[in-house]
């Protein structure tokens, strides 16, 4: 079990809160021996080639915002139906790169510098817009208030009172293309014409909608420049350059508490058990299920050392299975096997995901959920184990 910033309410707690603390890390590998000179090579590599699996993704990642930034563009310049579509699509795809960067979380990497503006969620939608039962709600809409929406606005408004007082990042974006999902079958509809002159508020919308995609892009063109190579000054030059062990000790934890307490709880357990759909992530596209597998083949590309760039570009190095198998074969072999189980079990929820939280728990969809959480919890504990066999030792906090 591992520690996550954020609070899981009571019972939710059978998932748990391990916190990696303070790392007490080994000078020895495996076995009560000295590290031989091929493992010392080894993790080393696998430490290198980890962040060129996190600077491959973030890549990927920045080039699917500026896509999502350019058709963002194009449809506020002349708003149609056609222009909203393409820009939803561009939404979604630059979903499936970022999801896999989320195992670089919870060891207070870059990202955990400002996570908080780029996937923060839920969030409350009328502290940005228009909801079904307030017309007049949000940033947008309160001109009086606010009466020009400029990117330090945004910026300042972020989290302001409170987790959910959202106002910048991926979901805000959601929320400005799709509105709020009030179909049982599909996601939100927001007309495209809320973006077209005679709308109400429309500019300021636009402008919004403008200025958050123009920071995202910014905030994970920071990643990109923390990861890469080539600049001692960055984040990377510091990961690589640490005790081996205790960067091992910051990927197992990112991909300890991804696997136990985000997925297999928050992002899991909280809806399957409320049955609320304000509690998936991606409630206004219907994405949540997506995301959720994207963030299960991150943590398998970390523990295999790869990544298939959706650019053509793939790495492919050695990874902590590779290290696993110097030291217990076998149980490397099995936490592989619990890695792909967890991806397979992701893909097998159906969509849409606040559809399967529904029903009786032997309905097929959350039969599914339930499962995924399984496999995910499995996959954590295997994830916490796995540093006990490579004798770096986590201790209670």
């Amino acid at each position: 079990m591992w520690c996550n910033e954020r609070q899981i309410p009571g019972r939710w707690a059978i998932i748990g809160i391990l916190c990696l603390g303070a790392l007490h890390v080994p000078q020895r590998i495996a076995c009560g021996s000295e590290p031989t000179v091929e493992i010392s090579i080894l993790t080393r590599a696998i430490v290198t080639n980890y962040a060129e699996v996190l600077l491959a993704t973030y890549q990927d990642s920045l080039t699917a915002l500026k896509k999502l930034e350019t058709s963002v563009n194009a449809f506020l310049a002349e708003p149609s139906l056609q222009g909203l579509t393409s820009a939803r699509n561009a939404w979604l795809a630059a979903r499936i790169p970022y999801s896999q960067t989320e195992t670089a979380r919870f060891y207070d990497g870059p990202i955990d510098q400002i996570e908080g503006r780029i996937n923060s969620w839920p969030i409350d939608e009328h502290y940005i817009d228009y909801v079904s039962d307030n017309p007049d709600a949000g940033i947008i809409n309160e001109t009086t208030k606010f009466p020009a929406v400029t990117r330090k606005l945004i910026v300042s408004l972020n989290e302001k009172e409170g987790k959910k007082n959202i106002s910048a990042g991926f979901h805000a974006i959601e929320f400005l293309l799709w509105g709020q999902d009030l179909s049982a079958t599909g996601p939100g509809e927001r007309p495209w014409k809320d973006f077209a002159n005679g709308t109400k508020n429309a500019e300021r919308r636009r402008e919004y909608l403008r200025i958050t995609v123009e920071l995202l892009v910014e905030n994970i063109g920071s990643l990109v420049e923390a990861w890469s190579d080539g600049n001692a000054a960055n984040y990377r030059s510091e990961f690589v350059a640490m005790d081996p062990n205790v960067a091992l000790a910051s990927m197992l934890k990112g991909m300890g508490a991804l696997s136990g307490p985000e997925l297999a709880g928050e992002r899991l357990t909280v809806p399957y058990e409320t049955k609320e759909q304000e509690e998936e992530q991606d409630c206004f596209s219907d994405n949540t299920r997506d995301d959720i597998t994207y963030d299960a083949i991150g943590i398998q590309n970390v523990y295999l050392g790869r990544y298939q760039s959706v650019s053509g570009k793939h790495v492919n190095g050695p990874g902590l299975h590779d290290l696993l198998r110097q030291v217990d074969l076998d149980f490397a072999d099995k936490l592989a096997a619990q890695v792909e189980t967890a991806v397979a079990c992701a893909r097998k929820i159906p969509q849409p995901f606040d559809q399967a939280i529904l029903g009786a728990n032997t309905s097929p969809g959350r039969m599914a959920i339930k499962n995924a959480i399984n496999a995910f919890q499995t996959e954590s504990d295997s994830i916490a184990r796995a540093a006990k066999v490579l004798s770096i030792q986590l201790s209670l906090k």
